[in-house]
C-alpha cells in the first residue's frame, strides 16, 4: 500500500490533477475520476487501484495523444512510451497503447530504422547512424540490419567532404582534419580515406 500525499491540479489542462503517492509524482488522472472514487490527499491506496482507474478512464485519450505525436513522423516504442510517461500515463497504459499502436502498423522499429537510415545516411556514415538509432530505442540488432543494408555511403562521405573543403586550401593539416570530420560523422577509416583521394592523403600517422 502507499499513501496518496497530494493532489494538485495541472496547470495547462484544468479538467486533470497529478497524484503523487509517498511524496513523488505518479500519475495524471481526470479530476471527475478523482473525485468519483473518492481519492484524496492522507489516504493509502493500492498502486493497481491506480493503474485500473487510469487504463479504464483514460486509455483512448492516450492513444490519440499518441497519434497525434505520430502525424508529423515515425516513432520509435521507447519514444511513445516516454512521451506518454512524460505526460503522467502509468505502464499499463502504456503498454495498451503500444500494443495498439504497433497492431495497427503504426509504429514499427524496424521500419523506422530503415526510414532513418535512408534519411541520414544521406550525410553521416554507418557508425553513427547505428548509435543514433540505438539512443532513439532501436534494438541494436535492428539498428544493424539497417545501417548493413544502406547503399551510397561513399557518395555520401564525398559529399560531406566536399561540402567541408569548401573555401578551403587543400594542404596537409586541413586533410587531416577533414578526415577526423569524416570520422566523427560516423564513416569507417577506409571510406573517409577513399573520399580523401580526390583532395590528396595524409600519412597514417598523422
Amino acid at each position: 500500500m502507499s499513501e496518496i500525499t497530494a493532489i494538485l491540479p495541472q496547470k495547462k489542462d484544468a479538467s486533470r490533477c497529478n497524484i503523487y503517492l509517498d511524496g513523488s509524482f505518479y500519475c495524471g488522472m481526470k479530476l471527475e475520476v478523482v473525485l468519483k472514487n473518492r481519492l484524496k490527499a492522507g489516504q493509502t491506496v493500492e498502486i493497481s487501484t491506480l493503474d485500473a482507474l487510469q487504463l479504464e478512464s483514460e486509455r483512448a485519450t492516450a492513444l490519440d495523444k499518441a497519434m497525434t505525436r505520430l502525424s508529423s513522423s515515425m516513432k520509435t516504442r521507447r519514444q511513445i512510451s516516454d512521451y506518454l510517461k512524460s505526460k503522467g500515463y502509468v505502464d499499463a497504459v502504456v503498454v495498451y497503447v503500444l500494443e495498439k499502436l504497433e497492431g495497427y502498423g503504426f509504429v514499427d522499429d524496424e521500419e523506422y530504422a530503415r526510414q532513418y537510415t535512408a534519411s541520414a545516411g544521406k550525410n553521416k556514415g554507418r557508425r553513427l547512424i547505428a548509435l543514433e538509432l540505438q539512443r532513439k530505442g532501436v534494438s541494436a540488432e535492428d539498428a544493424r540490419v539497417a545501417v548493413e543494408n544502406m547503399q551510397g555511403e561513399e557518395e555520401a562521405a564525398l559529399r560531406v567532404l566536399q561540402k567541408y573543403m569548401r573555401g578551403r586550401e587543400a594542404d596537409k593539416e586541413t586533410l587531416y582534419k577533414a578526415f577526423r570530420y569524416l570520422i566523427g560523422k560516423g564513416f569507417e577509416y577506409d571510406t573517409a580515406k577513399s573520399a580523401l583521394t580526390s583532395w590528396g592523403d595524409i600519412d597514417e600517422e598523422s
